[in-house]
């Protein structure tokens, strides 16, 4: 039997391919499940003294929106480092929305939003943002949250450029940046995401939950042919 572990167009294992969609699919299910559940319910705005200070700086939206393009890069270098390090990884990012979620749900939040003056093309840009993504579900920080889990997702990874696992700790640091001057968020959700995101990264790697996870998604990928059957003799 041909064997399944190359990488799918020459880009992703395919043992990665069905892990990673899940965890694209259930951070959009906690985050937009909590907001659809909790749209009713009473939204608390934190905002401090601190964050009135934070200049408006549309610019900066360009850097809110590559971010997507920057996790999904990531996340493949991530599954690309091994199996084991993938399904520690994914411990933690799975866990993370767990938290995540609850906080929605127990404590939601909103903040107003400044009126953007301008015609450029970076105030149309963030104009767009603000209509399509509900001032909601602010703290912790998903997008700093995720922009985090990228770069200690590959750090120390010496299978990884030294000038990526730069260029990732920076961009992860001018996300959080964004999300403070594109007025998306409070100063304190960047602190929380950064923290959600060590704290569940460290129980991934230092534990044996991974296992049970590699278990659910090999079964899967064998059923689906991505991996082949361990009883033919392939070897994790």
């Amino acid at each position: 039997m041909k064997d399944n572990r190359v990488n799918l167009f020459g880009v992703i294992p395919k043992y990665a391919v069905i892990p990673l969609i899940c965890s694209f699919l259930f951070n959009s299910l906690i985050y937009s499940g909590t907001m659809m559940l909790c749209k009713n319910l009473k939204h608390y705005d934190f905002t401090t003294g601190f964050d009135r200070m934070v200049p408006v700086i549309p610019s900066f939206v360009s850097i809110y929106l590559i971010c997507y393009v920057f996790w999904i890069v990531n996340y493949i270098l991530i599954g690309r480092v091994s199996k084991e390090h993938m399904y520690r990884f994914l411990v933690g990012d799975f866990l993370s929305r767990i938290i995540c979620g609850m906080f929605f749900v127990l404590l939601p939040t909103t903040l107003v939003r400044p009126e953007i003056v301008g015609n450029g093309v970076w105030e149309h840009a963030l104009r767009f943002v603000y209509s399509v993504d509900q001032s909601a579900n602010l703290f912790p920080s998903v997008h700093c949250l995720v922009s985090w889990f990228c770069y200690i997702g590959i750090r120390g990874e010496k299978s990884v450029s030294k000038g990526y696992r730069i260029f990732s700790c920076v961009f992860a640091i001018l996300v959080c940046v964004s999300t403070q001057v594109t007025k998306q968020h409070y100063v304190v959700d960047i602190a929380g995401g950064i923290f959600l995101a060590e704290i569940c990264f460290q129980i991934g790697k230092r534990t044996q939950m991974y296992k049970k996870l590699e278990d659910i998604f090999t079964r899967v990928n064998q059923f689906v042919h991505l991996e082949p059957s361990r009883e033919v003799g392939y070897e994790k």
